[in-house]
Parts: C-alpha cells; sequence; structure tokens
C-alpha cells in the first residue's frame, strides 16, 4: 500500500472541478470525473480515494470484496492532503479482478480516536453529538457522496432492520456487513449522443416517473420500468411532438423494499424524494443492475433520446437527504453533519423548511461543493440537459442557524453562472426550480435570477379556478390574460424571458389532468392499488362536472389548449394524454402499483390525437413561443379591443386574443353557447378553424391536421359554453 487518501480541508473544498469549456459536450473522450470520489488512474494501475469532511479528525478506507456479510480485505488510514493511492497490485486476490466496494469510517471532536478501537467497540466515545453538531461514529460505515453508483439500499428485502445505523443504544453495533458501499468504476466514454441545443422556450416538457412510464408497457420487454425501458420509448414521445422529459428523480434512493409485498403501500418510496447518493443512477430502474450497468444503461437512455432531438432533464433533490432528521449514519451525516446540514440554534438538531427532513446546508463550502459537483457530472459525464430542482429556495438560504433567507444572488446565481443555456439557445443547462417550501419565506416565485425558469403555480391555479370556480371564486379576463401572455408579473425582470415561466396544470405532485376535471375532491384512503396514502393538498380546484364524462374530456381538452397556447414553457405530465386516472387520489408518493403505471391501451385514441395536434401547432407557429415580453392584443365578445373595465370584470364570459398576426383564440368561460363577433383578420386573409374543444366535434378529434382547416365564412362564431376555438388566418 503506497500512500494515502485526501481528506479535504475546508479551505481546499472542491466546488466545481473541470468547467463547462473543459468537459465534453458530445460522445467524444472519456466522460468527465470530480476531483473527489474513487477513480482508476489513466495507467489502470492504482485507485486514487479522496474524501471531503472540515471536521474529522480520522478517517479509514475500508474495501471490500463483497457488498455485504463480509469483513474488509483492506483498511487504509487516509491522511490529510496527501492524495493517496492504492495500488492494484497490492489489492488481495479476492479484490480483483471483482468489483471493488468501499467505505469510511470516521472519527471527529464527539469520538476521538483511540488506538484500541475495534469494531463494535465504544472506546473513545464521548458523545454521539456534541455542542457544535458533530455526530462521528466509527462503528458506522458511511458511503463516499460521490460514488458512482451503490451496491444496495440501507434497507433491503432481507435487510429489514434499519438500527445497524442508528445511535443511542445502537451506537456500538457495527453497520458494515450490511451498510451500502460505493463501487469503484472504470471510466466509461462520455457517449451519450448529440446534445440538443434548443431554446427552452421552444420546449413541450413531459414530465414522468421512469419506472412508471414503461413499468407497464407491453413493449418493453423484460426490460420494463427501466431505462432502456424508457429508451424504447423516444419515438413515441418525438411523435407526440414532446421535445424534453424531466424525469422524477433517478439518483440512488431507498425503494428496494418497495416489492416485498407488491400489493402494499407499507413503507414504499415510489417518487423517490430522498436521494441516498448524488452521483449515483437508481439500480432498481436499471435493466443491468450488475456493477457499471446502471450507469453504462443511463448514458444510452440520453443518447436514444438524443437520436430523436428530446432532451433529459432530471428532477434533483438536493433540499434533503435520505437520512432524513434522525440520527441514521449513512454518509453526509457521518462524515461531516455541521458540514453538510443547516443546524437549528442549539446545534444538537436541525431546520427543516422543505418539510421532509433535515435541510442541505447549501450556503456551506461541503454541500455547495457536492451540489455543483454533482450538476457537472450529469450534465458532462452523464449528458443530462437540463435539471428540476426540488424545493429549490432551500438552496438559496443564507441565515442560519435556525432562520431563512432566501438570497438569489448566493448558490442559485452561482448554479445559472455555471450552467444556464442562454435564452435563445446553446449549450449549457435548462434550470427549473419548484420555487417554494414549507417554512416561511420559502415561497419565492418569480424571485430566482436570470438563468432559471421556475414552476409556475400562477398559471396553473388561475386556469383551474377558471375553468372549475366559475362563480365562487372571481377571475377577470385581464387576469386570465396575464397569465396566457408569460406572467410579466412575475418574470419580465433582470433580463428574464417569457420561458421562465414553466406552464403547467398538473404535475406529480396533485391530480392527473383527467383527474382535474373529474374529481371533486381528493380520495386518498381507498384500497389498494389506488389508495391508501396519506397527505395531498385540500384546495386542487377541481371539478367532476356533474359526473359528464362527456363534460370533463371537454374540459380536459380546453385546459390543456390554454396551456399549450400561452406564452412560458408548457410541461405535462406522463399519460395525460393517455387520459391517466389514479380514482383521484392526489398525492400518490407511495403507490408503486397499477395505478401509477402508464397504461398505454389508449395510445392513439381521440385524446391522444388532439394533443399531438396540438403540440404540432405550437412548434409550427413561432408567435405562440415568444422569445421577447409581448402584449398580445385582446379583445371583448364584440371583436373589439378590450377595455381596461371589460378585462376587470369577471362576469365577462369571452377571452379573446390574437398572438403575432395570424393566430386568433377565442374562450368562452361562460356556461352558456355565445355568438361572438371575431375581430377582422389580416387584409387579404381569412380565418380558418384549426380546433374547436367543443364536445360535438369529438368525432372529427377536435383538432384537423394541418392543411384540412375549416373557413369561417361569416363575421361571427357561434362558441359552445367552456369551449376553447383556434383559428389561423390565410
Amino acid at each position: 500500500m503506497r500512500g494515502a487518501i485526501l481528506i479535504v480541508a475546508a479551505a481546499c473544498v472542491h466546488h466545481s472541478g473541470v468547467t463547462g469549456s473543459d468537459a465534453p459536450g458530445s460522445d467524444a473522450g472519456l466522460a468527465w470525473q470530480p476531483a473527489l470520489g474513487a477513480h482508476w488512474t489513466p495507467a489502470g494501475d492504482a485507485v486514487v480515494f479522496r474524501v471531503a469532511s472540515t471536521r474529522a479528525t480520522r478517517i479509514e478506507l475500508d474495501v471490500f470484496a463483497a457488498p455485504t456479510g463480509a469483513p474488509a480485505v483492506q483498511t487504509v488510514a487516509m491522511t490529510q492532503e496527501a492524495g493517496a493511492t492504492v495500488w492494484r497490485a497490492e489489492l488481495p486476490a479476492a479484490v480483483l479482478p471483482a468489483t471493488i466496494y468501499y467505505g469510511y469510517r470516521v472519527w471527529g471532536p464527539n469520538w476521538p480516536y483511540d488506538p484500541s478501537w475495534q469494531p463494535g467497540s465504544d472506546a473513545g466515545w464521548q458523545t454521539d453529538c456534541d455542542a457544535a453538531g458533530n455526530r462521528m461514529n466509527p462503528n458506522k460505515l458511511v458511503f463516499d457522496p460521490y460514488a458512482a453508483e451503490l451496491s444496495h439500499d440501507p434497507e433491503t428485502p432481507t435487510q429489514a432492520d434499519g438500527s445497524p445505523y442508528a445511535v443511542g443504544s445502537h451506537r456500538d453495533t457495527d453497520s458494515a456487513p450490511v451498510a451500502p458501499k460505493g463501487i469503484v468504476l472504470r471510466d466509461q466514454p462520455a457517449d451519450f449522443g448529440q446534445k440538443p441545443t434548443r431554446a427552452l422556450a421552444d420546449d413541450i416538457i413531459y414530465e414522468v416517473h421512469v419506472r412508471g412510464f414503461t413499468e407497464a408497457d407491453p413493449t418493453a420487454g423484460s426490460c420494463a420500468g427501466t431505462y432502456a425501458g424508457a429508451a424504447g420509448r423516444a419515438s413515441y414521445l418525438a411523435s407526440l411532438g414532446v421535445t424534453a422529459i424531466e424525469l422524477m428523480p433517478i439518483a440512488e434512493t431507498e425503494n428496494d423494499r418497495n416489492d416485498v409485498d407488491p400489493a402494499s403501500d407499507t413503507g414504499d418510496n415510489y417518487w423517490g424524494y430522498s436521494t441516498l447518493a448524488y452521483f449515483a443512477p437508481d439500480r432498481r430502474y436499471a435493466c443491468d443492475r450488475s456493477p457499471g450497468g446502471p450507469t453504462a444503461e443511463f448514458r444510452a437512455m440520453v443518447k436514444a433520446f438524443h437520436a430523436q432531438g428530446i432532451k433529459v432533464v432530471l428532477d434533483v433533490v438536493y433540499n434533503h437527504t435520505a437520512e432524513g432528521g434522525g440520527s441514521s449514519l449513512l454518509s453526509l451525516r457521518g462524515l461531516d453533519n455541521a458540514g453538510y446540514y443547516q443546524l437549528d440554534a442549539a446545534g444538537t438538531g436541525y431546520t427543516n423548511d422543505n418539510g421532509v427532513g433535515a435541510d442541505v446546508a447549501a450556503q456551506k463550502p461541503l454541500a455547495s461543493g457536492l451540489i455543483l459537483d454533482s450538476l457537472h457530472y450529469w450534465k458532462d459525464a452523464m449528458g443530462v440537459d437540463g435539471f428540476r430542482f426540488d424545493l429549490a429556495p432551500v438552496l438559496g438560504n443564507t441565515c442560519g442557524p435556525g432562520c431563512f433567507t432566501f438570497d438569489p444572488t448566493s448558490l442559485p446565481r452561482t448554479i445559472a453562472q455555471q450552467f444556464a443555456r442562454p435564452a435563445g439557445g446553446g449549450d449549457g443547462a435548462d434550470l427549473i426550480a419548484e420555487p417554494w417550501g414549507v417554512g416561511a419565506g420559502t415561497y419565492q416565485v418569480g424571485h430566482f435570477p436570470a438563468g432559471w425558469s421556475e414552476w409556475n403555480d400562477h398559471v396553473r391555479d388561475t386556469v383551474r379556478q377558471d375553468q372549475n370556480d366559475a362563480g365562487t371564486i372571481a377571475i377577470t379576463p385581464g387576469a386570465l390574460a396575464t397569465r396566457i401572455a408569460g406572467s410579466p408579473d412575475l418574470y419580465d425582470h433582470d433580463g428574464r424571458a417569457p420561458s421562465a415561466g414553466i406552464t403547467y396544470l398538473v404535475s406529480h405532485d396533485g391530480f392527473t389532468l383527467h383527474d382535474l376535471y373529474a374529481c371533486a375532491a381528493p380520495n386518498n384512503t381507498q384500497a389498494w392499488p389506488y389508495g391508501p396514502s396519506s397527505g395531498g393538498s385540500t384546495t386542487n380546484y377541481s371539478w367532476d362536472h356533474g359526473g359528464d364524462p362527456v363534460a370533463q374530456r371537454q374540459a380536459v381538452r380546453t385546459g390543456l389548449a390554454l396551456e399549450l397556447l400561452a406564452a412560458g414553457t408548457p410541461m405535462i405530465t406522463g399519460g395525460d394524454e393517455l387520459a391517466r386516472t389514479i380514482q383521484c387520489n392526489n398525492n400518490p408518493y407511495n403507490l408503486d402499483s397499477t395505478a401509477t403505471w402508464l397504461d398505454w391501451s389508449s395510445q392513439g385514441d381521440a385524446l391522444w390525437t388532439f394533443a399531438q395536434r396540438l403540440f404540432q401547432f405550437r412548434a409550427a407557429h413561432p408567435e405562440l413561443r415568444p422569445a421577447t415580453w409581448l402584449t398580445p392584443p385582446l379583445y371583448d365578445a364584440n371583436g373589439q379591443p378590450a377595455s381596461a373595465a371589460y378585462l376587470g370584470d369577471a362576469t365577462q364570459p369571452i377571452v379573446m386574443w390574437t398572438a403575432g398576426t395570424t393566430t386568433l383564440v377565442a374562450y368562452n368561460r361562460g356556461a352558456a353557447k355565445l355568438t361572438i363577433t371575431l375581430p377582422p383578420a389580416p387584409a387579404g386573409l381569412s380565418w380558418w378553424r384549426a380546433a374547436n374543444t367543443a364536445a360535438f366535434l369529438e368525432p372529427q378529434d377536435n383538432f384537423v391536421p394541418p392543411g384540412q382547416e375549416q373557413q369561417v365564412t361569416t363575421p361571427t362564431y357561434d362558441l359552445d359554453a367552456r369551449a376553447l376555438v383556434l383559428l389561423i388566418a390565410r
């Protein structure tokens, strides 16, 4: 054994590694690597291990020949700043040529090193957590936060007990026999195809869960529910008109026990919003789960989407981790609890502005370095094109301990400076914030810096209220028009464009599009497979339309048209185009079941065709995708420019506007059919009907193919209640 392992001091924490100009942007060369983690040398004769802690006083590397049940075959005491190496020739025969598994044992101020210590003893222990928040415990083998893959989850079908990772009465329990371990991977080519450089304004985003996307897909075969299965649906998304797939969290999370009882929700973590390892693709979503298989399969999936011109956006969860707010030591908490988490004023607990567990302290060097390196890895080594940041205001908290102040010039600006794609398109990544949390001061819609887009809940709620709560909630034509224009009241500042608002009606978090118009209230207590699940918002602005399926289908079409014909960047959830239903459950986070897997039997029906033609229409008409702020001309029911009084009158049923000079949209918000007067078409042209969401046109799919529009030969138009008509001038 030669050398030792690097313990990075606070002043030397690695933040960003290779800059964007040094990282591969296509399928040439080896994948980008962070400075931290475990990496083979170019000659393949050694592995270099580096890990960061600002408070550890001693770290030992343990190398294993198997992921569980076997003692370490090699132990190395790491020395600070030595940048040490473990030589291949000196590794035991039991390790090579097999996979190298590894983990760390850590000592610190609360547990100083005692030479007499052995796994399972308390030699040197002083306290589980000292006043400075240190929680080191050498009996808990912690995995590398930079591990490219993990061997398994902390709890598995055969290891259901989490007590080995706990302290208190379990502080002397050696977790190494069962603990997850990092896997040392060989360098791999950055083979993820040619990245799309399209501007976000030109995208239509499809949010979907990797497993749920194809678990019930008859074409996926033995790779159903995996990265390979998703890759097989790339051409489907392209044919639908989708240009970006946003994957719910795919970083390794605790979900190995989901299928212990396939007909039970107990303990299941389906959505995956509690990350274990920020660099490791989840093995459970891989068809090839052998070491290295998930990483290679993920890259192949990205390449398949890129071949269809489709971006890959990852939902990333940097606001908290799977360690939660308890005392279990899995990784970050055992390495440097106070360096990674936001402690409370006492130093022995945590703040929880994300609502799920201990806040990650993104303003601290260790945590910000981990986040930035992770983003670089997914973008430059794995080919990812963008990120949606879960509960993103936590990343901008600059106040602590025990307080919250969002500062957009902190880490959010740094992320934008390093990664943001130019507004007009080009190299970079699309950055999307979920701009709220649960703590005071965490609602930050419209406050992220230039380079960021945000989920626009104002569009979501205004359209929902207008369609489903008319007469109860007063929505004026002007309020709706502001949302149609891209919400300039929220985003027209600091050089941000209309694409800064992600326009959506539903997401994974709430009703499906079908259920939004078919459910009067949530029903989360029903039996498997549609429940039970806890939580979920009670404020959904939903309506079952009196139980009339014809009216429900019309409302779906109208809502989808309002979303896609508005400025901003539209997002739908996977299965919206297939009329997916979860039978009114609005929080199925724990339901890994047929209810949450996409049902492909509806592919090609009337709604699918309507959605496809709507997406294609948006792509064909640049005036619907403005790159700069425009004020679309607004008209009243008589085809005259809408007055301020008209726009401020919630009783007015008609909202009518033009996009550019060739597209006219009229929306009847009222409960009665109306005859409206159309504004004149441009000189020498006339209006032609492309789409009408009214129920009577269902036999014609409500949207004609390009070139088959029907001319409107009169200056008036009869528009059904709660219907929308789309006209083009030619």
